[in-house]
């Protein structure tokens, strides 16, 4: 028998392969990251960190992080450049010091978007900004929208994203580049700081306001031991609440499976909102942040959970200013002890939406789905058991509990049952968020909550789940719009993002913009979908589709792909060939 071999030990490296870091751009972010000491999980928070201060990312300042953070210069260059948002720049490359983002998403293709891009484009003339399109930005109501750094400028024209530009430097006191339109008085061509904007909202729904209408009595009613746990869990099952983010799965049941996991265990909000015509979580947020973190607490609660991280879209500035302050009160003021939470900043990847991609980037990497099994709830985040959950599935929480499931329940049209929050944009009068009775036919939800179809318009098709839900005509437009009850016509309702057509509109013209989005959003993880999402939106670029090998791309895709993002993608396809193939004639 031979003789056992001593196992070798190597010690860590300490020293970067290759490329090293140079004593400037250590010492700069010596400076900026003051007083922290590097997790690997917070790779992304760093990577924003130093593109606000910097306006973008150097190569120097790359290998800098990774130094600092005992990683190769691989794995943060890979996460840097597989975010939209950050700006990776090459050897002596210097950053823009401000970029405008115009959104070309469908609501706001309708509104004019294109012509919006071109002529701000050719306005501009400083070379120190750089005018780009964007594929969704989450206000689909307020269409058309740019972004100029991190503020939105609303029903924008080019003038008024011109004058935004100008105004950017005149509170240069903020540190940098956040000047503000204010969204929610859609005060169109007047700017205002962040604080004013802040303190407006805060007013109508802080702490103090949410306090004195009932808010929090449920969470101490569990800590005290008032209430107990299991009660809550039932009335969640007995109202038939399922997630609001798309997938539909019963909250009250994903609760009880996560419930009975080994502790600890995790919870991760998904806030990023990224599917196009969606923007029912912001709205929400703005108006009432409270009833979201109580539900948020809730189920932590009940649950077991010992540390919840909130991951919120990017483009949702205001909204981090906002739940950044509130946090910090309920902190200062709750009469409970509250876990571990921890708001994390996403940096503009639609696939974060996949609860596994969004674990994925929680852990600081690409945002690339997991294959299952294992399922979240078993090995989630850092491994443990994880509650994933949508903004609004939490929102609902206190309502449902403390009004009972009865109540919930007696809302419903045409054999459903419960409330659904449309998102509702396109060619009607009033776009917004519509809560409506679940069953409500697209009919129903245009004539009773959105005013009617434009004047000069007549209703020609629709989109009931935003860019992956499918395309249906307005001859069905008595179906309910409900969980399930679309599936027959090849759609889907997901997260309840209505987007109208009219007759001024094509559905085929529709579904290349989707398919243009889904192909800028993939991960490109899996062939399937980054190569098939590619060529779909060069076979419907072309005047006459080949039918063909549509059908065969179309296949693949939906079979093959790892994640939603992919099989979904076929589905506007699908419903040109089935509803509205007369338009390729």
């Amino acid at each position: 028998m031979s003789t056992p071999q001593p196992i070798r030990v190597h010690k860590s490296r300490h020293r970067l392969k290759g490329r090293q870091p140079s004593d400037a751009a250590r010492a700069e972010l010596a400076s900026l990251f003051k007083g922290l000491s590097p997790q690997r999980d917070q790779l992304i928070e760093y990577l924003h960190r130093i593109q606000d201060a910097k306006g973008g990312l150097s190569d120097a300042h790359l290998v800098a992080l990774a130094d600092w953070m005992k990683l190769s210069v691989v794995e943060v260059y890979e996460v840097a450049t597989f975010y939209h948002h950050f700006q990776v720049l090459r050897d002596g490359e210097q950053p823009a010091k401000l970029t405008v983002r115009v959104c070309t998403g469908l609501s706001c293709a309708l509104a004019g978007a294109e012509a919006l891009l071109a002529e701000v484009q050719r306005l501009h003339r400083n070379p120190e900004v750089r005018v780009i399109q964007a594929p969704c930005v989450g206000r689909c109501e307020q269409a058309p929208v740019a972004v100029v750094h991190q503020q939105p400028v609303v029903a924008a024209t080019a003038e008024q994203v011109m004058r935004a530009v100008a105004a950017d430097q005149r509170w240069p006191q903020l540190g940098g580049n956040q000047a503000q339109f204010d969204p929610v008085a859609k005060v169109l061509g007047e700017v205002v700081s962040p604080q004013e904007r802040l303190h407006t909202v805060i007013d109508a729904v802080g702490l103090q306001a949410y306090e004195s209408q009932g808010g929090y009595q449920l969470l101490k009613a569990l800590h005290s031991g008032q209430r107990l746990a299991e009660s809550v869990v039932a009335a969640m099952e007995d109202a038939g609440l399922r997630g609001l983010g798309g997938a539909g799965f019963p909250a009250g049941r994903k609760w009880r499976i996560v419930a009975a996991k080994p502790a600890p265990k995790l919870l991760a909000v998904n806030l990023d909102e990224g599917e196009p015509g969606t923007f029912k979580d912001r709205t929400y947020l703005e108006r009432d942040p409270h009833r979201f973190l109580e539900g948020m607490l809730v189920a932590a609660w009940v649950v077991g959970i010992s540390s919840i991280y909130i991951y919120l879209r990017d483009e949702y500035h205001a909204c981090r200013l906002l739940l950044e302050r509130e946090l910090a009160a309920l902190r200062a003021r709750a009469a409970f002890t509250l876990p571990h939470i921890e708001l994390r900043r996403g940096a503009g990847a639609y696939i974060c939406g996949e609860e596994s991609a969004m674990i994925e980037s929680l852990e600081g990497k690409r945002g690339e789905p997991r294959m299952r099994p294992p399922y979240i709830a078993d090995v989630g985040l850092f491994g443990r058991p994880t509650l994933a959950h949508n903004f609004e599935t939490l929102y609902w929480v206190r309502d449902i509990v403390e009004r009972g499931a009865p109540w919930f329940k007696s809302f419903g049209r045409h054999g459903r049952s419960g409330l659904r929050s449309f998102s509702l944009s396109g060619r009607v009068c009033r776009p917004g968020v519509k809560l409506a009775p679940a069953g409500i036919t697209i009919r129903e939800l245009i004539e009773e909550y959105g005013g009617g179809m434009l004047p000069g318009h007549q209703f020609y098709a629709y989109l009931p789940g935003g860019a992956s839900g499918g395309i249906l005509p307005a001859h069905l437009g008595d179906v309910p719009l409900d969980f399930d009850t679309l599936q027959a016509h090849g759609c889907f309702i997901g997260s309840a993002a209505v987007i109208v057509l009219s007759d001024q509109d094509r559905a085929s013209a529709a579904a290349l913009n989707t398919l243009r989005f889904f192909e800028h959003e993939s991960c490109g993880q899996c062939t399937p979908c980054r190569v098939g999402t590619a060529k779909a939106v060069s076979l419907m670029q072309s005047p006459s589709w080949d039918w063909a090998t549509l059908d065969d791309v179309c296949t693949v895709m939906a079979d093959a792909s790892i994640c939603g993002l992919g099989q979904a993608a076929p589905n506007p396809i699908r419903s040109i060939r089935e509803h509205f193939k007369h338009e390729m004639s």
